[in-house]
């Protein structure tokens, strides 16, 4: 008699728990940087930052992209720089500016998406390649500056130069992920097509294909 396989659900994927192992990984960083564990620290948000690097690459390589994922993976990346400007604010207040456009930038691109679910009922651009290396600038800019001070002591004048340049440059690509975005979002915003189209509930709900077992 034909059967049927059990029900799998399509957000239990690799690169959804990555997304979701990002964000349990926050406070940990939290935690040991705020207690001086500078390495413990380094290595969470190295870790963090290769995950983000290969979810995507693992997602469409595998044919694992989701509704679910395409929220769950920018969420990990604003959660997790958001912290870590936090907590590096707290020790280096030369950070303070970069992290103002930071907030700026990821409250616009937060009311934007969540206008565009709510009530558009359209669904939010995907992560793109300038929003992936302002990631990966960040990551680099941070990383150094807690190195140089934990590690390798320099001159005060020395690391502020280091400090401002890479934040400098970190902050210009923020900007221009944040214009790019915005681009697209007044794109969605006038589509009148149904490419866009999206049922949260439908799409958060877990997806569930079943498969009929040949005779």
């Amino acid at each position: 008699m034909p059967g049927e396989r059990k029900a799998r659900n399509k957000n239990l994927t690799v690169p959804n728990a990555l997304s979701v192992l990002r964000i349990l990984a926050v406070p940990f960083f939290a935690w040991r940087f705020l207690k001086g564990d500078l390495v413990t620290a380094a290595v969470l948000l190295c870790l963090s930052g290769l995950s983000d690097l290969f979810d995507g690459m693992i997602a469409r390589k595998f044919d694992q992209v989701t509704e679910l994922g395409k929220m769950l993976d920018p969420f990990a990346d604003k959660l997790t720089q958001g912290v870590v400007a936090l907590c590096l604010a707290v020790k280096f207040p030369v950070i303070c500016p970069v992290l103002a456009i930071f907030i700026l930038k990821e409250l616009t691109m937060l009311c934007c998406g969540g206008y565009l679910l709510l009530k558009k009922q359209k669904r939010p651009c995907a992560a793109q390649w300038y929003g992936k290396v302002a990631t990966v600038m960040f990551y680099i800019s941070v990383s150094v500056i807690v190195v140089i001070d934990g590690f390798f002591p320099v001159k005060p004048v020395t690391f502020e130069v280091v400090a401002y340049v890479l934040l400098i440059l970190t902050a210009a690509m923020m900007i221009y992920s944040a214009v790019r975005y915005f681009q697209i979002f007044l794109t969605i915003l006038r589509s009148e097509d149904g490419e866009y189209e999206l049922s949260l509930k439908d799409e958060i709900r877990a997806k569930t294909v079943r498969e009929s077992r040949k005779k």
